[in-house]
């Protein structure tokens, strides 16, 4: 049974029924991309980050701690992210899983896939019928793909890039999607975005196992959005390691670990009225006080919020504290 499709390619929009064999209709999801997938044999993240002229492109990379990770694009068969996941789980090499599904799939042909796994072995597939400009490069803990590119230097400008970037798997990932675009990219623009790293040392728990997780649905500069994104997730984890070391009573630490966040995002003063409200839980009171007049200085909202804390439970119900707070 064939089946009707609307494929939106450059400029043109057209009505076509692509076939793979004389009874057979290609499934139809568009997402015409460039994109890496890597793993950091250190630390035993995984990570994977894609742009595309296509609305919500987050759907074609898929990860798993202490697993491996995968980007299915082109005419995407989404079930390859899942798919090859589980049977990587299950024992199978990267190669395995992906010479497995490109097997039981028909369609192979206008399939681009890479994966890897937790030994970083890495397999790609670009199919004969994925439209030009279209290629892979596989290097050591790494494959970057594209497709529908520019030009024919997209991915190898990837590659480069990733090798050369400092940093970490984040930095170096965002290093090579702002090297494709640099090189023309995708021949229909730029519209959306999304990067993922997952832990090494998985917990089981998602929120916890999920180190970077953003995504940019929509905009005319999606990679301009995606780095300030993971400019303001760097300035959270900043902030994250200050509340621990409050905990642990290095106040200087935790100062030099809020200042950092705030330094990062300076326009944003919720950064430092937590850490003078973390300081008053933990007795630090005079440290509190110049934070607090620095951010209501900034936004008076925040010296209305104070009170409601006390409600919530979050600030000590002493009229004397609160009243020195809200004078500053």
């Amino acid at each position: 049974m064939r089946r009707l499709f609307i494929l939106s390619i450059a400029l043109m929009l057209m009505t076509v029924t692509l076939t793979a064999g004389e009874d057979h209709a290609i499934p139809i999801r568009p997402a015409h991309t460039y994109s890496i997938v890597c793993y950091d044999s250190t630390t035993g993240q995984f990570g994977a980050a894609v742009q595309s002229h296509w609305f919500k492109v987050a759907d074609v990379i898929w990860l798993e701690p202490g697993i491996g990770a995968v980007a299915t694009q082109s005419l995407t068969e989404i079930s390859y992210g899942p798919l090859g996941l589980t049977m990587m789980r299950n024992g199978k090499t990267a190669k395995q899983a992906l010479e497995g599904l490109l097997a039981s799939d028909p369609d192979n042909a206008v399939r681009q896939v890479a994966m890897i796994d937790k030994n970083g072995v890495i397999a790609a597939h670009t199919g004969s019928k994925c439209i030009a400009e279209a290629g892979h490069q596989i290097g050591k803990n790494y494959s970057v793909q594209a497709n529908l590119m520019l030009k024919n230097t997209v991915w190898p400008a990837m590659a480069r890039a990733f090798e050369d970037t400092e940093g970490d798997l984040a930095d170096r990932m965002m290093g090579a999607l702002e090297a494709a675009q640099n090189e023309g990219g995708d021949i229909r623009g730029k519209q959306s975005a999304a990067m993922v790293v997952v832990s090494g040392d998985p917990t089981g728990m998602s929120w916890k196992d999920r180190l970077i997780d953003i995504r940019v649905d929509d905009s005319p500069e999606p990679l301009k959005e995606l780095r300030r994104l993971l400019n303001i997730s760097r300035a959270y984890e900043h902030m994250d390691r200050g509340d621990i070391y409050i905990t642990e009573g290095d106040f200087e630490k935790a100062k030099d670990e809020y200042m950092k966040a705030s330094q990062m995002v300076p326009d944003n003063p919720e950064i430092m009225f937590w850490y003078a409200a973390t300081l008053v839980s933990v007795g630090e009171i005079e440290n509190s006080l110049p934070i607090f007049k620095d951010v209501f200085e900034r936004d008076e909202s925040w010296r209305t919020l104070v009170p409601r804390l006390v409600d919530a439970g979050l600030l000590e119900d002493d009229k004397e504290l609160i009243s020195r707070i809200l004078e500053q």
